[in-house]
């Protein structure tokens, strides 16, 4: 299974969301520099992450966004499933499968699609964030601040 280029962007956002210098608010500008993502595509992804109150945003001169909720709240199981929106990896009514009915094949592949998110749920976004990646992400905030 691979992840979308949204599911992979959104999961950057909130990484990148997870450093917060004095309560800053990030903007959609900022992330879209530092990842280089056309700024329309990113409008997308954090519109959907605030949709699912996982970011707050504000518009406005002074707008941006930051996490809605702590780090350590978000499970990387959740996520994954919500954005991917994947609760099956194979649908065996399109296109007809002569087997439909007659075969496990299904069974077992939903187990492991849910045995799949219950793992990542014993990891949250706080748990991605290690002090290597954490650290990236402070040295990504701090190249943009020097750069304005």
């Amino acid at each position: 299974m691979q992840i979308t280029k949204f599911t992979d962007l959104s999961l950057r956002v909130l990484m990148y969301l997870t450093y917060e210098a004095n309560g800053a608010i990030v903007t959609i500008n900022e992330i879209a520099q530092q990842f280089d993502v056309p700024r329309n595509h990113l409008i997308k992804v954090v519109t959907r992450l605030n949709k699912l109150n996982w970011v707050i945003t504000t518009r406005g001169r002074n707008g941006g966004l930051k996490l809605a909720m702590q780090a350590s709240e978000l499970k990387l199981g959740n996520i994954l499933m919500e954005l991917e929106n994947k609760t099956s990896l194979i649908n065996c009514a399109e296109p007809p499968c002569v087997l439909a009915g007659r075969c496990n094949l299904k069974n077992i592949l939903d187990h492991g699609l849910h045995a799949f998110y219950h793992e990542m749920n014993q990891y949250s976004l706080k748990a991605i964030m290690d002090k290597t990646t954490q650290n990236a992400v402070i040295q990504l905030h701090q190249r943009y601040a020097t750069a304005l």
